[in-house]
């Protein structure tokens, strides 16, 4: 797929670092699988795998996490 943020590089698969931060709360996931534009490095994740990010980021705020890094396992 062409790249929506500098419309010249393709995106193909590979692994990002996804950092999230909600009030004062920071959660990262490494190891996140995505489309990463071969140009600018912008990436884009499926609907599948932000449901799963997000999901975790939040089970994390309930139970009070400030700081959470975690490695992405499907």
């Amino acid at each position: 797929m062409k790249c929506v943020i500098c419309k010249h590089g393709e995106t193909l698969p590979g692994l990002v670092t996804v950092t999230l931060t909600r009030d004062e709360a920071v959660f990262v996931f490494k190891g996140v699988p995505a489309d990463v534009c071969q140009n600018c490095g912008e990436y884009y994740l499926s609907d599948e795998i932000t449901e799963v990010v997000l999901s975790r980021a939040e089970r994390s705020i309930a139970n009070g996490s400030e700081v959470e890094i975690q490695r992405y396992a499907a």
